[in-house]
């Protein structure tokens, strides 16, 4: 599974390589490699936490002749992750069904994604469609990202919003 978010680089970004659509629980015993916190009007209405679990993927990078970095590709099972209502402790649980993201870095600094398999999506009250939103992709999701705004392209597939379940 995966999600993604530019600002939401470190963990989030961690979170758009690799996510599932199966509800399995983490085992009580296994500490999340991760757990990140967001507030109210973010993620989702209510305070949301992220734990991960997990998450072998492998990058290859591919530059131009200058050297420059033009596309990522990013592939693996991905992270199992935990979402939780910190405000009612309802939770859903994804294990790592697996994802596969290709981005392409234009020379504006911007740069487009299209991602297959199990991809979640964190959107901000600042993206297209604005948020908050937080969307389980079983399929196909593309999305530019400028100066710091999300905004999705097109989507095939299904897809699961995970703060509908969480409330």
């Amino acid at each position: 599974m995966a999600i993604s978010i530019k600002r939401r680089l470190g963990a989030m970004s961690v979170l758009a390589a690799a996510l599932t659509a199966l509800a399995i629980p983490v085992p009580a015993e296994a500490a999340p490699d991760f757990v990140l916190v967001l507030p109210a009007g973010v993620a989702c209405d209510f305070e949301l936490e992220v734990s991960g679990t997990g998450g072998p993927t492998v990058t290859k990078e591919f530059t131009d002749g200058d050297g420059n970095l033009v596309r990522t590709l990013t592939a693996g099972r991905g992270t199992a992750l935990t979402f939780r209502n910190v405000s009612t402790d309802a939770t859903v649980s994804l294990k790592s069904n697996g994802s596969v993201s290709s981005t392409t870095i234009h020379a504006d600094g911007s740069w487009t994604v299209q991602s297959t398999g199990h991809n979640v999506l964190i959107l901000f009250p600042t993206d297209i469609p604005a948020g908050p939103t937080t969307t389980l992709y079983v399929g196909r999701v593309t999305y530019d990202v400028t100066d710091d705004v999300f905004s999705i392209t097109g989507s095939s597939g299904q897809t699961r919003d995970i703060c509908a379940e969480l409330t």
